[in-house]
């Protein structure tokens, strides 16, 4: 347990020191966040500097490369995903900076970029066969086969949307995805996994060090470029080591997520009324009163909770 702990450690550091150089670059490049009229309580946070996924990222990536070894392909894979992801989302990031609102990449595009590495992902699981699913809590698994393929194209577009909806208030896509990677690495080890898991913790521990910007009052924000990457590095890592079912459960702030937008969207068209004072539900806890940080906390223990359930029979 001594390298994960390294890693944890190393990781940390290096993502506070890239966050802090970082700070004052995006600052004086004038990389503000654009905040939408109608969430009233963030209109102080308009012009805080986003984009912070290019200092946790990059450094979660080094750390784990300086760790892994001889690392297995799903471990490069992984890192090529995730990566990708970021670009995306600076991409997304640049335009909304550009073009002074929050538009960015139109909604085509970006699911056009997911499908197609979910595609390549979903590929890349059949041909080396990583098609076996583990299920959570017990000693079954069964094999997918080509089935991965569709299967993975689902897995990479709930991930990377659960995660980017999550992203709505201080610390609370921060915390809760750093808890998610510890968890998710606890459990590759526990099965016996290779370097994905060095991975995991590696993103965990510059998570933490990001969160020291970025819980309310956040400094800085991870931005699409940050909360992209995240979903994919999560979808990449769960589908190769066989664990895209633990998705749901460590990752179930970002299923409630998803289903709370969707939920509203039907409920509005049904009945012309919202279901939620604003969704994501976050919104709606943050509209009834509840802190930012409160919030963020709430999630963050719930999904620390359920990782203990998730290795306890491994202990």
């Amino acid at each position: 347990m001594r390298t994960p702990l390294f890693v944890l450690l190393l990781s940390f550091l290096l993502s506070a020191v890239l966050c802090a150089l970082a700070l004052p670059l995006l600052k004086r490049l004038g990389a503000g966040q654009n905040i939408l009229s109608y969430v009233k309580e963030h209109a102080s946070k308009k012009g805080t500097p986003t984009m912070g996924g290019l200092a946790f990222v990059p450094a979660a990536c080094i750390v784990s490369l300086v760790f892994a070894g001889r690392a297995d392909k799903p471990f490069f894979v992984s890192l090529a995903v995730g990566l990708g992801y970021l670009a995306v989302g600076f991409l997304d990031d640049l335009l909304k900076k550009r073009r002074g609102d929050n538009l960015g990449l139109r909604p085509y595009q970006k699911l056009l970029f997911q499908f197609a590495v979910a595609l390549i992902a979903g590929f890349y699981c059949c041909r080396e066969g990583l098609t076996v699913l583990r299920i959570p809590y017990t000693d079954f698994s069964f094999d997918l086969g080509w089935w991965m393929l569709p299967f993975a194209v689902f897995v990479f577009l709930a991930t990377v949307n659960g995660v980017n909806l999550t992203d709505g208030l201080d610390g609370l896509a921060g915390s809760v995805s750093a808890v998610c990677f510890f968890f998710l690495g606890v459990l590759i080890l526990a099965q016996k996994g290779g370097a994905c898991a060095t991975l995991c913790f590696a993103l965990a521990g510059a998570l933490g060090a990001f969160l020291l910007f970025n819980t309310n009052r956040a400094s800085v924000f991870m931005g699409d470029t940050g909360s992209l990457s995240l979903g994919g590095f999560v979808a990449s890592i769960a589908l190769f080591s066989g664990n895209a079912l633990v998705i749901p459960l460590l990752g179930g702030a970002f299923v409630l997520s998803s289903i709370s937008v969707i939920l509203q969207v039907i409920y509005y068209k049904k009945t012309g009324k919202r279901m939620f004072r604003m969704a994501p539900i976050h919104h709606h806890f943050q509209q009834k009163g509840y802190a930012e940080a409160r919030i963020s906390y709430v999630y963050a223990a719930s999904t620390a909770a359920v990782g203990v359930t998730l290795i306890l029979p491994f202990v």
